[in-house]
């Protein structure tokens, strides 16, 4: 569930942190009051887009972190491992996101930044958010085959069989580059030979560049070396103006100094391991000299293949690595096209066998969702009758593809007939938005078993529904909150009523600033705030708002 959100400088809200519980929660206030910063916060964390305009006024940016505790996280760690970011520990998730004036915009997952990409990623598996115009998933036909896979519990089936059309497409794909290539013309192949020639004959090898540079440096400085190792040789020997002569009068004078005090030897412990590889020194200077050769023709043929290695990487790549690389590539085209004949009838062959296994492993899943389909609308049927549509019909239709797709090979689509005597439509054809809400918490409340999304927002889905009916959405609602957390920001005091806890959401101006706040609220709080939804304060609004609680109790 969500444990906590804390929100900064977003709209009205100045500074909130708002700790959940589990259950059916009711969230109230007057209108304007700023329910709506709710949504427009748990949006910003489900990776939406963000708008600067809600940043308070004044204000630079602003901030909403959330902490969720999940019971499973294997769909959420996936993704994170994907980013390269740790699983989760413990099922704790924490979100941060951050929207500021300049447009530096930052999104942390457990500390980690993130993509808001990756953010939108993980939202889809945390909270499922509904309001009175925003039913994307009812009509979508995708998202109800989801909810009717989720239904008939076919989450491994669904796997192999996506596993197994990807196979399939990939083969597909490279069957038709390769039938495509066959017709390539002859000047593109001369061109393939060409460049497969012409890197062949360089016999690359890999770090060779960094080698030949080190050689031409020092062949082509040949004679700046020599004249450098004499000055050296000549500073360390034994003529005059170098060093030895010295040291060995200053060896005769420590050597003195010793015999008269022995204890100052320790000074001039160093000495003669310095002399003795001073010496040493002038005679690897000596030797390395006499090695450097200044040969001309060496330079020559260094410059040749150092020029060639150059204009190789300015055709095929920023090294000789990537020019090596190229060259491999080249040579596998024109493997497959030279070989063509042979590789494609590999390929036909690959892709007809791809092809029967994701018809078997489709015709699976179609018999587990022509199995689940009807059972799906009879609950879903029966959910409407408890919400007011004692004789509407629903009913999950498949119908087959012409060619296997992603998800399968049919396609759903949720008709609904919301009166007697009305023929049956898609659902997103028929419903108003009063009897869309109704719809989707029917839905919501067969899939309740299935749904692994934890928290559900209701955002006043019971808008244009009278009081009987505001009454049964609230018991849906509270029956949803036994399997789920669920966040019902309602009008409707019959629906608050039924919450397991509830919050008021009131704005106060202070200093000619307006704040919104949310708190709990319990004994007669809570009913003072139902009598005011029923409509006033005075006594029989109170005793109304106590029987609406005691009916709750009971």
């Amino acid at each position: 569930m969500l444990s906590f959100i804390k929100i900064r400088n977003l709209a009205l809200v100045e500074d909130v942190t708002w700790d959940l519980g589990p259950g059916l929660i009711g969230v109230t206030g007057e209108t304007g009051a700023g329910k709506s910063i709710i949504v427009g916060a748990l949006k910003l964390i489900l990776g939406e887009r963000a708008d600067r305009t809600l940043i308070r006024n004044g204000e630079d940016a602003c901030t909403v972190e959330a902490a969720f505790a999940l019971r499973e996280t294997t769909a959420i760690d996936a993704i994170l491992s994907e980013s390269g970011l740790e699983p989760c520990q413990d099922g704790e998730l924490l979100i941060k996101r951050t929207v500021s004036l300049s447009g530096a915009n930052k999104q942390f997952v457990n500390c980690s930044p993130v993509t808001l990409q990756v953010l939108k990623a993980i939202g889809e598996f945390l909270v499922d958010l509904h309001g009175p115009h925003d039913h994307q998933s009812l009509n979508s036909r995708e998202r109800q085959l989801e909810m009717l896979d989720a239904y008939a519990d076919v989450e491994n089936r669904t796997k192999d069989y996506s596993a197994a059309y990807r196979q399939w497409r990939s083969a597909v794909a490279e069957l038709d580059e390769l039938e495509n290539s066959e017709r390539a013309n002859e000047q593109q192949i001369d061109m393939l030979r060409f460049q497969a020639q012409e890197i062949s004959s360089a016999q690359l090898k890999p770090g060779e560049e960094e080698e030949l540079e080190a050689r031409h440096r020092i062949s082509a400085n040949g004679s700046r070396l020599v004249e450098l190792c004499g000055q050296i040789t000549g500073l360390l020997g034994e003529d005059e103006g170098g060093i030895m002569p010295i040291l060995r009068d200053l060896g005769r004078h420590i050597h003195e100094l010793e015999k008269i005090d022995p204890a100052a030897a320790q000074m001039f412990e160093g000495f003669k391991s310095a002399q003795i590889e001073l010496s040493e020194m002038e005679s690897s200077v000596a030797d390395y000299s006499a090695e450097l050769e200044i040969d001309p023709e060496e330079l020559e043929q260094l410059e040749q293949r150092l020029h060639t290695l150059q204009t190789l990487k300015r055709k095929y790549g920023p090294t000789v690595e990537a020019v090596i690389a190229f060259g491999d590539d080249v040579d596998k085209k024109l493997a497959r096209i030279e070989n063509r004949g042979e590789e494609i009838e590999k390929l036909r062959t690959t892709v007809t066998e791809r092809r029967a296994t994701i018809d078997k492993l489709g015709k699976a899943l179609t018999k587990e969702r022509t199995k689940a389909a009807p059972k799906l609308a009879k609950e879903v049927a029966e959910h409407l009758a408890d919400l007011g549509f004692k004789r509407s019909v629903f009913e999950s239709q498949l119908s087959a593809l012409d060619e296997p797709a992603r998800a399968g090979l049919e396609e759903v689509d949720f008709l609904f007939a919301p009166n007697p005597g009305e023929p049956l439509k898609p659902l997103r054809l028929t419903a108003s938005s009063g009897e869309m809400s109704r719809v989707l918490l029917a839905v919501k409340s067969a899939l309740a078993k299935h749904d692994a999304v934890p928290l559900l927002v209701f955002d006043e889905i019971d808008a244009n529904v009278g009081g009987n009916i505001a009454e049964a959405v609230g018991r849906k609602m509270s029956e949803l909150g036994a399997t789920h957390q669920v966040i019902a920001i309602t009008h409707f005091p019959q629906v608050a009523s039924l919450a397991a806890s509830q919050y008021v959401v009131t704005k106060e101006i202070e200093a000619n600033r307006t704040r919104s706040s949310i708190r709990q609220i319990d004994g007669e709080d809570r009913v003072e705030e139902l009598a005011r939804m029923l409509g006033g304060k005075a006594e029989s609004a109170r005793a109304h708002a106590r029987s609406l609680l005691a009916g709750q109790e009971t």
